[in-house]
């Protein structure tokens, strides 16, 4: 379990990021035409895990425009923007906002997602929402980078991220 915060106010998800040189749990998630995507899917390439309570606030939209914006610089990499929102309110932002260089994917169903990354939200009014993190994972397939964000309504360190698949 970990201790993060909303302004200032303790509030704990369900478990750890995974560890630097693990291999990540597959997943299941839902793209914005409805169909589902796994792990396997993007087998090869680099990915960054860009995971957030909700598309519809505004760390999260800052979040989801930084990465779109360093995704089109980066070779072999694909930006996956996580949340528990509908794929109709993904795919409305990032229309609206012209980002075509991340991949916006739902968790919406199950929540499976956030309970095997150990990082859905288990109280405070958050709850059941996931976490801000950030996990990469290179094109080996190994997990390279976590950041479990402290303080929920700051931004995630960017370029860190970014940084651990030069």
């Amino acid at each position: 379990m970990a201790t993060i915060t909303l302004k200032g106010n303790p509030i704990h998800t369900l478990g750890e990021l995974p560890k630097n040189g693990s291999k990540p749990n597959d997943f299941e998630l839902v793209k914005n035409d409805l169909s589902t995507v796994s792990l396997k899917d993007f087998a090869g390439s680099n990915l960054v895990l860009n995971i957030f309570p909700s598309i519809d606030t505004g760390t999260c939209a800052t979040s989801v425009r930084k990465f779109n914006e360093s995704a089109a610089k980066l070779s072999n990499t694909k930006v996956l923007c996580i949340s528990r929102d509908l794929p109709f309110a993904q795919s409305r932002f990032c229309g609206a906002e012209g980002i075509q260089n991340v991949q916006t994917l739902s968790d919406f169903n199950t929540g499976s997602f956030g309970k095997t990354y150990g990082l859905e939200i288990v109280d405070g009014p958050l709850k059941g929402l996931h976490s801000r993190a950030v996990v990469v994972i290179d094109a080996t397939g190994k997990v390279v980078y976590t950041q479990q964000v402290p303080e929920i309504v700051d931004e995630p360190d960017y370029a860190a991220a970014l940084n651990s698949l030069k």
